[in-house]
């Protein structure tokens, strides 16, 4: 079992909702990732995604496309990512983190470490689940497997446009959360409908029967509460992204730590779904 089970049963049993942000790994400075990690925990984060970067992020909008660029020329990919959660894990061996990204830096790590390096290696490193977000459901049983067998959890999206049965067969495969996508389109685009969120969540709980997660279009406690008062969980990705940019050097964790702490306190204020 991966510490994302047990995070979530506990905030269920206290009527909370679970925060998950994300940030870009590397992002806005190479060696800023472990210690802005520590930062969003003490502002309220319960799970952490770290995102992976990679050329052709098809799902990000231009916000996160931007970070995950500068971090490539930065020379941030899988390696280092794994290291950066290596050394977040020296301080921190309970909030669980999961790794957001694509097909391709997983499967080149394997090309150039070796068959299932990135499970073995990610394990050690002290990763909790994987997001990936071009694997559908009907290709990636065998990956869905290792990670179990590592005590690892394979994260799925779900989307306004996804049929029951892409949802039944997320269902017979997802362990630690379901990520529902609010949107059509990328991180970062459009308008946060709240009524339909709350109207797609009963039908994919007919299939999934573990926590979900609602993201994109969530900006500030408003929205997080809106999304909160239906979802076990709350993701918010583009709005950090943009915070760490526009925040100087040696204020960024600060600056998304308390971005979060107001999120925190909001939700924590909703009382039980």
């Amino acid at each position: 079992m991966s510490r994302i089970q047990p995070t979530m049963a506990a905030l269920a049993a206290n009527g909370q909702r679970a925060l998950i942000p994300y940030i870009t790994a590397g992002f806005p400075q190479p060696d800023i990732t472990p210690s802005l990690m520590h930062d969003m925990v003490k502002g309220g984060a319960d799970i952490i995604e770290l995102g992976v970067p990679f050329s052709d992020p098809m799902a990000d909008g231009p916000v996160i496309q931007q970070a995950g660029e500068q971090a490539l020329r930065d020379g941030i990919g899988l390696t280092q990512v794994l290291a950066m959660v290596s050394a977040f894990r020296q301080n921190d061996d309970t909030t669980p983190v999961v790794l957001m990204g694509y097909a391709n830096p997983i499967e080149r790590y394997d090309h150039n470490q070796g068959e299932n390096a990135f499970v073995r290696d990610a394990k050690a490193a002290g990763v909790d689940g994987v997001l990936v977000v071009d694997y559908p459901p009907e290709e990636c049983e065998d990956f869905a497997a290792a990670l179990r067998a590592q005590d690892m959890d394979l994260i799925f999206l779900l989307a306004p446009t996804s049929t029951d049965e892409r949802m039944a067969m997320v269902g017979q495969l997802a362990t630690g959360y379901v990520y529902y996508v609010s949107l059509k389109g990328v991180t970062g685009a459009g308008h946060l409908d709240t009524d339909a969120v709350a109207a797609m969540l009963p039908r994919i709980r007919k299939h999934i029967h573990i926590p979900v997660g609602v993201g994109f279009g969530i900006r500030d406690a408003h929205t997080a509460c809106a999304v909160g008062a239906q979802a076990d969980a709350v993701v918010i990705g583009t709005k950090i992204i943009q915070i760490a940019r526009t925040s100087p050097k040696d204020e960024v964790g600060s600056h998304v730590r308390n971005f979060l702490s107001e999120i925190r306190i909001a939700l924590n204020a909703l009382g039980p779904r």
